[in-house]
């Protein structure tokens, strides 16, 4: 039993992390784009961060609803 517990806190650690450095790694390449094409608004800035969490949280449910 303790040993489950322990794999699932490591599990969700795991992607909790991924998930703070793939925000992170999107919106530094949002603001470079943005700087590079010179965009007044900060349209990369907003988009490559919202289809990284799109598609982590569809990659999420096709994970958790896997039948074993």
């Amino acid at each position: 039993m303790k040993n489950t517990l322990n794999n699932n806190v490591w599990k969700f650690a795991s992607i909790g992390s991924q998930f703070m450095v793939g925000i992170g790694i999107f919106v530094f390449l949002g603001i470079k784009i943005d700087n590079w094409l010179q965009w007044q608004t900060p349209i990369a800035t907003w988009l490559l961060p919202l289809l990284f969490i799109i598609s982590s949280i569809i990659k999420l449910i096709i994970e958790t609803n896997k039948k074993k």
